[in-house]
């Protein structure tokens, strides 16, 4: 009985390892911490300059807990996924970004001529805000501002490992920007009508 005990044992032991799968989900809520920071940095005064960083209590030292599932999935699996903005690609985006930002695409915010679309870009709404001979540059920084925020929502996806994820990031950026857009500004809403902040 012994004999027949110890590997029916083991045969449990590798059907349960069998049956855990990994689940990756999408980690809404530090997808949208990561992009109302990018995005603050863009539009936005830069939050590290206004207020001093919080300082974390110290914690206390604790001996690591076993876990018995570590023997079928590494910790590393495990663990809850962070999004990370800090790459050198990412970081040169949001700097071509905010400086197009600051230094013309704001002055049409705020006139009308431009709106956020439903889909993470730049829309030029209203062209009739914006004089005749400056249209043919305006376009061509909406243009490249939308290069931008393609490739960045794309960079994110990536840089975190996950390039199936570049939709839902597109769609949290899409809604953050709304949610930071200074009041007056333009933005379309999910069922396409456009409505003002």
């Amino acid at each position: 009985m012994r004999k027949l005990l110890s590997p029916l044992l083991f045969a449990s032991a590798m059907v349960l390892a069998a049956c855990v799968t990994i689940n990756v989900y999408f980690p809404a809520a530090e997808a949208q911490e990561a992009a109302a920071e990018f995005v603050e940095k863009v539009i936005g005064d830069d939050p590290a300059q206004t207020q001093p960083a919080p300082v974390k209590p110290p914690q206390a030292f604790r001996l690591p807990r076993f876990n018995p599932m570590s023997l079928f999935i590494s910790d590393a699996q495990a663990q809850s996924v962070d999004i990370t903005i800090r790459t050198p690609a990412i970081q040169a985006i949001q700097d071509r970004m905010a400086a197009r930002f600051k230094s013309s695409l704001e002055v049409h915010f705020d006139s009308g001529a431009l709106g956020f679309g439903n889909d993470g870009l730049i829309v030029v709404r209203d062209a009739s805000k914006v004089a005749l001979k400056d249209r043919v540059g305006v376009n061509q920084l909406v243009a490249e501002d939308n290069r931008d925020r393609k490739a960045v929502y794309r960079e994110i996806a990536v840089a975190n490992g996950h390039p199936e994820w570049e939709d839902q990031i597109r769609e949290t950026f899409a809604r953050q920007w709304v949610a930071s857009a200074h009041k007056g500004w333009a933005y379309q809403a999910e069922d396409g009508t456009w409505k003002q902040k």
